[in-house]
């Protein structure tokens, strides 16, 4: 059978839902009670940035930027995942397939890249303090954003052009929740040692080079904390830097166990819970991460929910 009649053809199942009625209706709870909270949890650290002017700062532009890509983020999976669990075919398409995978790692690696630019704003703020307003101007800020999307969506789309333009003649049964890189690729046929380099490459752009730029950030705010003598001072400094570091150890954690590993050592399970955590754990923990251990962010909150 040729590559075009191999794809033209196929509706991929989502095998990972359970079977059972129940399960599924407890599933479909879980999963909607956690994305509200998602919603809700972004939508007010957006809020509180919008209304109080103290927090008109690079610092929490960035931030609210990461809270806007990742309601996308999880918007442009989870209302599938409520709608599949409940159907009795739980199919999806291989061109909405193909949609979902897009949106999902472009959106994916846009968090990466905006936690690499939060190294380096934190990075100013520390070791260049007199010249920060100078050096990270709204345009700058601007320009750093639009490039972590464009990057992301580059690396997203090379990613789905090398999964995609392979034949799916192997079978349809993805075991998985959703449309994800390690379960499609394991249903492709011919698939060479250079296309999986490729993949393997192409991951590599969009969680190993911002994990680089954030070590080398951290590598300067570490020289220059270890030079202020005051107490007070460096306890801020590191303040400022903790709420990032805890984000980032999440995000690369889960990236790292998914992306980043041979497809011969896959394993359907470990992919599916990780991928749960990825996708709804750190765009939870994200706001409740920064309203806790920021002050500023608390304070804003705390002006906003009488």
């Amino acid at each position: 059978m040729s590559k075009e009649n191999c794809t033209a053809i196929l509706d991929f199942l989502l095998v990972a839902f359970p079977n059972q009625p129940v399960h599924q209706i407890s599933l479909f709870l879980a999963i909607c009670l956690v994305y509200i909270t998602i919603l809700a949890g972004n939508l007010l650290i957006l809020v509180a940035i919008w209304v109080d002017t103290h927090l008109y700062t690079p610092m929490y532009f960035f931030l609210g930027t990461l809270s806007v890509v990742e309601l996308c983020y999880t918007s442009s999976i989870i209302p599938q995942i409520l709608e599949t669990s409940l159907q009795e075919v739980k199919s999806i398409t291989f061109r909405n397939c193909c949609a979902q995978m897009f949106l999902f790692i472009g959106l994916g690696s846009c968090d990466c890249f905006l936690l690499a630019i939060m190294a380096y704003d934190r990075c100013m703020a520390i070791c260049k303090p007199l010249r920060y307003t100078l050096i990270m101007t709204q345009q700058l800020c601007i320009q750093l954003v639009a490039t972590a999307v464009l990057s992301g969506f580059m690396v997203s789309l090379t990613l789905v052009w090398l999964v995609f333009h392979l034949p799916f003649c192997d079978g349809h049964d993805i075991e998985h929740f959703f449309c994800d890189v390690p379960p499609v690729l394991q249903l492709t046929s011919k698939k060479t040692k250079l296309e999986e380099v490729g993949v393997f490459l192409t991951a590599m752009m969009a969680i190993v080079v911002p994990f680089v730029l954030i070590c080398i950030s951290y590598l300067f705010i570490a020289v220059a904390i270890l030079q202020i003598r005051s107490v007070d001072s460096r306890q801020k400094a590191i303040s400022t830097c903790s709420s990032h570091l805890t984000m980032v150890a999440l995000q690369y954690g889960c990236c790292s166990f998914m992306y980043l590993q041979p497809s011969s050592s896959f394993s359907p399970m470990q992919d599916q819970i990780l991928s749960m955590v990825y996708t709804l754990g750190t765009p939870l923990l994200n706001p409740i991460i920064y309203s806790l251990r920021n002050r500023e962010v608390k304070s804003a909150l705390r002006n906003l929910i009488p």
